[in-house]
């Protein structure tokens, strides 16, 4: 079994617009490394108003805070603040956020929408319109969504686990501080 184990737990919250992949790379990731996954649908699904999603999913996100458990998020993010309020929350929690932003191009995202949910096109460009792409403040990483899981997964692990010492031998015995753990 893999485990994403990091001196500090980190929140990898995956944003972008309705059919970019986000949802696969992030329950992909969430499987491949064990960690708890938090999905925006599976809230929405669940409850009768946007309010209540919000409530439910707010309730479950500060459950899973407790763990200390580095964490996947996929939550509809669209603007600016509400990224800023889960960033607030997390980092009060102990938290790194990082934003993994999973781009692709507007024809082959609406065509997955439509396939997924039969979503047509003026829904879609109306539900495209509330996202705002993060501002560089944020400190994203984007990754595409027409790229292999795997290559999408590096990029997300050299982001979390941070620079690597080249100086010293490349098998080590016992991990060193914000060095990722797979078993």
């Amino acid at each position: 079994m893999k485990s994403l184990q990091l001196d500090r737990p980190h929140a990898i919250i995956v944003i972008g617009i309705q059919g970019s992949g986000k949802t696969f790379f992030a329950e992909k990731f969430a499987n491949t490394f064990n960690a708890p996954f938090i999905e925006q649908a599976m809230f929405d699904d669940a409850s009768s108003s946007e309010a209540n999603a919000k409530a439910l999913m707010t309730s479950m996100l500060k459950e899973m805070l407790k763990t200390g458990r580095s964490i996947v998020v996929e939550l509809a993010l669209s603007t600016k603040s509400e990224r800023a309020d889960i960033s607030k929350q997390l980092k009060q929690a102990g938290y790194a956020p990082l934003y993994v932003w999973v781009q692709v191009d507007t024809e082959t995202a609406m065509a997955r929408s439509h396939r997924a949910s039969g979503i047509n096109a003026d829904e879609y460009q109306g539900r495209m319109r509330r996202f705002t792409p993060p501002h560089q403040s944020e400190h994203a990483l984007v990754i595409s969504g027409k790229h292999t899981f795997a290559t999408q997964a590096k990029a997300v692990l050299r982001k979390i686990s941070g620079p690597r010492n080249t100086s010293e031998p490349p098998h080590r015995s016992q991990p060193q501080r914000g060095q990722i753990i797979v078993r």
